[in-house]
């Protein structure tokens, strides 16, 4: 692990200080400890003892977050895609006795599931709406376009050119065409390196 991570202890380590493959080690340990556990149970207890154990560097929590979401899509019986951070701070919220964040990531789990189902029926009722306001737009560039924008949340005009294969001009078109009807909305409110976002209602 601490080679994964590219963890290295201080030249000057004390042998009596824990060094990192100790303390990766007992956390480890504790997981496998755990085993009989439910996934998305470990999940939990995995991104809670992971700055327990010392593993992150300086409060970051994306190395536990993502070992979490490791943990709870395996063995085929936990949560394929639990966008967590959607659903508040709520579910990553240390403090309180096991039971209670346990409890709040299972609250945390919901809220983000559901807000994502949200998301994605928006982005649904935008694809139709944008269909049928550019059903008068000839030509492949802008299905493709609007493909793109449904895929992804944020939209350069060099993306669009590589995903659509389309030339970087008629991109820039077809993005200042769907602009300017309300389509979509430039979100960085700069002259250079713009992105584009799908307005939904």
């Amino acid at each position: 692990m601490a080679a994964f991570l590219d963890r290295r202890d201080p030249e000057n380590i004390e042998d009596s200080d824990e060094r990192f493959e100790d303390r990766a080690g007992g956390w480890l340990d504790v997981m496998a400890a755990a085993a009989d556990l439910h996934p998305i149970t470990r999940a939990c207890m995995g991104f809670h003892l992971w700055s327990l154990a010392g593993l992150g560097q300086h409060g970051d929590q994306i190395e536990a977050a993502v070992t979490a979401a490791r943990i709870a899509a395996s063995e085929g019986k936990g949560a394929v895609f639990a966008p967590l951070a959607m659903g508040g701070a709520g579910g990553l919220r240390a403090g309180g006795p096991p039971a209670d964040r346990l409890a709040r990531w299972l609250d945390g789990m919901e809220t983000a599931c559901l807000t994502a189902m949200r998301h994605l029926d928006d982005i649904e009722a935008w694809s139709v709406r944008a269909e049928a306001e550019m059903t008068s737009l000839s030509g492949k560039t802008p299905r493709a376009l609007r493909a793109v924008l449904t895929e992804w949340p944020l939209v350069s005009a060099p993306m669009g050119e590589v995903l659509t294969n389309a030339s970087r001009a008629a991109v820039q078109r077809n993005l200042t065409w769907m602009e300017a009807r309300g389509l979509i909305r430039e979100v960085t409110g700069q002259g250079r390196f713009r992105l584009w976002a799908a307005a939904r209602s």
